[in-house]
């Protein structure tokens, strides 16, 4: 009876987050900051794919191939803009949104709830799910009309909806992590810039040095984007991609990354939580007041 009672809580705090992080979802596209940020990057991929389809081979092919190969360049350039939905979903969008909440009091609030962090942590979550997994919808639902080669089977969707369910377990709680440190909303910025920089590496070649490969797969875009190549593309496509589909590294290395966030994420968020006050909300506020 004790367990249970002392379960209640903790299962109302989460009920309540995933209540909230659906409110949240919603307001977000009333919002016209909030729902440029929802719909400019998917809208802009879709139109980046579709002009790349349209722009011919050299040598008379119909669409523009890869260099190591005859498939279509744009058949890889859509797992790829995929990933980065997921990677930059998972990581940028908890780092801000925990920022910005402490800036205007949010946490502060939630921090004197009874519970209130676990729930306030559970409805980011499902907050960064569901924009992110619109974003990739927005993105996959017009492009698998005009992209070629795609493999669209009962296996596809399975592998997809996995890649991305490990891809927002291996970002989410470092996106957690990072909102925790991060100071200030630009600094959030900063560290988002790069990290799309870094979301580059999504994008296959095989002429890299070998050092910067071992680099590019120690973080876990690049095996996302491999998880999505595997899911959709042809077998004959691997030719593009250092020789094969990796299926175990695609889920052990982001599943490493999930370990590694979901211990820090935690004590970060705690040890933040712990700094709040009014008197560092005040701080705060006077600051950005001072800035205009």
């Amino acid at each position: 009876m004790t367990t249970t009672t002392a379960l209640d809580p903790r299962r109302t705090a989460v009920l309540a987050g995933i209540s909230r992080g659906w409110i949240e979802t919603r307001q977000s596209f009333t919002q016209t900051a909030k729902f440029i940020t929802h719909w400019f990057a998917p809208v802009t991929f879709v139109v980046l794919l579709l002009v790349v389809s349209r722009i011919p081979g050299a040598h008379g092919e119909r669409y523009l191939p890869l260099p190591v190969t005859h498939f279509p360049f744009v058949t890889m350039m859509l797992p790829s803009f995929l990933s980065i939905m997921i990677i930059m979903g998972g990581i940028c969008g908890p780092a801000g949104g925990i920022t910005a909440d402490r800036e205007d009091g949010t946490l502060l609030r939630a921090k004197a709830t009874p519970n209130g962090m676990l729930g306030y942590l559970v409805g980011k979550i499902v907050m960064c799910a569901m924009t992110t997994l619109l974003s990739v919808v927005v993105i996959l639902v017009p492009a698998i009309t005009f992209v070629p080669d795609l493999i669209l089977d009962a296996r596809t969707w399975l592998l997809l909806t996995l890649v991305f369910v490990i891809g927002m377990v291996s970002t989410v709680p470092l996106g957690v992590a990072l909102g925790s440190i991060m100071k200030r909303s630009q600094d959030v910025l900063m560290a988002c810039g790069t990290m799309l920089i870094l979301c580059v590496s999504v994008f296959e070649f095989t002429v890299r040095p070998a050092w910067l490969q071992s680099l590019v797969e120690a973080f876990p875009a690049y095996w996302v984007a491999l998880g999505l190549r595997s899911a959709m593309l042809p077998a004959g496509m691997v030719a593009a991609d250092i020789g094969k589909w990796r299926a175990v590294e695609m889920f052990a290395v982001p599943g490493a990354w999930a370990a590694i966030g979901l211990l820090l994420a935690p004590i970060l968020l705690r040890r933040m939580a712990r700094r709040q006050s009014g008197y560092a909300l005040a701080k705060v506020r006077a600051r950005m007041m001072s800035k205009g």
